[in-house]
């Protein structure tokens, strides 16, 4: 069983077939998919699966804290399963390829007082950007 499902089903949250087949799909490192991909995913496992039917899975997931929301640019959203695990995300300037990164250091306290303003830090989110290997190939 994947991680992402023994958190849903340790939250108590109804695992119907619809449910299990998004959560199943968004399973692995480094899954940074749109919901139309986690939908296209989902229709080859079950194919009676609606496009709502994944929107509303991923903003529940979403919702509990189960998944997080990647927005990148004016690309559309996509939806990271690794909420548990501190990280932040590289991105592909050109393809738009997501990979986490685990950089050394604490961003919320890498922050020094003079820069805070008075603000108590609760959450910090950091994108590096630039050029995949395939794309830095291709320049």
């Amino acid at each position: 069983m994947s991680d992402l499902l023994e958190r849903l089903r340790g939250r108590g949250w109804r695992m119907t077939a619809q449910r299990r087949v998004v959560a199943e799909v968004l399973d692995g490192d480094h899954v940074h998919l749109t919901a139309d991909e986690v939908h296209a995913r989902a229709v080859a496992k079950l194919p009676e699966i609606s496009r709502a039917t994944v929107y509303n899975t991923l903003g529940e997931m979403v919702s509990l804290g189960e998944v997080i929301e990647v927005a990148t640019d004016k690309r559309a959203k996509r939806y990271d399963p690794n909420a548990h695990r501190p990280h932040q995300h590289l991105v592909c300037a050109r393809c738009g390829q997501i990979r986490d990164v685990h950089p050394s250091g604490n961003p919320l306290t890498d922050l020094p007082d003079t820069e805070r303003f008075g603000f108590t830090i609760s959450d910090v989110e950091v994108t590096y950007r630039g050029l995949c290997p395939n794309c830095a190939a291709k320049a």
